[in-house]
């Protein structure tokens, strides 16, 4: 039997005391409780969106473990890292195709929590929201959604074509000058679903990726107030404009799209006056090519200074 003395029991509990203190990393305890309650806080905020407790236990259930998973195997990573019982695996599976909420409602919910609970940025009193696509490469040829996609990257390591999903994100600016995050509010599907149309009771655009980025934007916008959209240069296109002046046109809030225009951008000024002899009149008129119009008309421009890809570039 070994004896131990006063001074050695008075180390190991001490030592027992910060190995329970650190056993969470990165927080203390006080730190983690505090969050748990703000977690707790923000998944009541979706209790009314379900029309049976059972549907919220297992939203709630799934949620949590989607944050905690150790790895991207679907519902089995929520069941491993939760130490759940295996019999779960089907009435998780049954929570996705259930009648009792509806995706869309848990969308604007999320937007109306990320309003509430997050310290947002605003530029000119306007919110900053940030979307883009991403084209996901898949195996399976057969899934839901997935078709022959070509990148317009010019990183050479990708291939020209893959078969996968085009996804659509969206999130918004937090935080202030010096330090800001993008919070996701939405990721969707925008091409590959032209079979889902055919479904009952089925809600799939038939728009292109571009103008339901702008549609998304624009339904975060009514939740959040007046925005300014971030995208690149691939979704300055006269649809999107023309959908945007639509959307602005028809409600309160306006939204405007911040992106880089291409050098080879032209727009065209209105067609004359109708003048009688045959043929059809124009429907446009003289051409305005931006490369043209920054030497034309360079005192209405303004130079900047902007961090872009990490280094610092100066702009017109």
């Amino acid at each position: 039997m070994v004896s131990l003395s006063y001074q050695h029991l008075r180390k190991i509990q001490a030592t027992r005391r910060v190995i329970l203190c650190i056993s969470l990393p990165y927080f203390l305890v006080v730190f983690h409780t505090i969050m748990m309650n703000f977690i707790n806080k923000v998944l009541c905020h979706f209790e009314s969106c379900f029309s049976r407790k059972a549907s919220f236990g297992w939203f709630v259930t799934i949620t949590l473990g989607l944050m905690l998973r150790s790895d991207k195997l679907g519902i089995t990573s929520v069941i491993r890292d939760l130490a759940l019982c295996p019999g779960c695996y089907g009435s998780m599976i049954h929570f996705f195709r259930s009648s009792s909420w509806s995706l869309e409602n848990l969308r604007l919910r999320w937007f109306s929590a990320v309003k509430e609970y997050s310290p947002l940025y605003q530029e000119g009193g306007f919110h900053v929201l940030v979307g883009d696509g991403v084209k996901q490469s898949k195996e399976g040829r057969r899934m839901p959604g997935v078709k022959k996609l070509f990148q317009e990257s010019e990183n050479s390591a990708k291939p020209e074509y893959i078969h996968g999903h085009m996804f659509g994100g969206l999130g918004i600016l937090a935080g202030n000058e010096r330090s800001w995050a993008c919070i996701p509010l939405s990721i969707r599907l925008h091409d590959g679903l032209q079979a889902a149309r055919e479904w009952k009771d089925a809600a799939v655009s038939s728009s292109s990726h571009v103008i339901q980025m702008v549609e998304d934007a624009y339904q975060a916008a009514l939740t959040f107030g007046d925005s300014l959209l971030l995208l690149d240069r691939y979704f300055l296109t006269v649809p999107a404009l023309e959908r945007l002046q639509s959307l602005n046109s028809s409600g309160d809030i306006r939204m405007e799209i911040v992106t880089k225009a291409k050098k080879s951008a032209v727009a065209y000024e209105k067609p004359g006056p109708r003048k009688s002899r045959r043929g059809r009149p124009p429907r446009k008129g003289a051409a305005v090519h931006l490369k043209e119009a920054f030497l034309s008309r360079k005192e209405e421009f303004q130079d900047a200074e902007i961090e872009l890809y990490g280094r610092k570039e100066s702009i017109r």
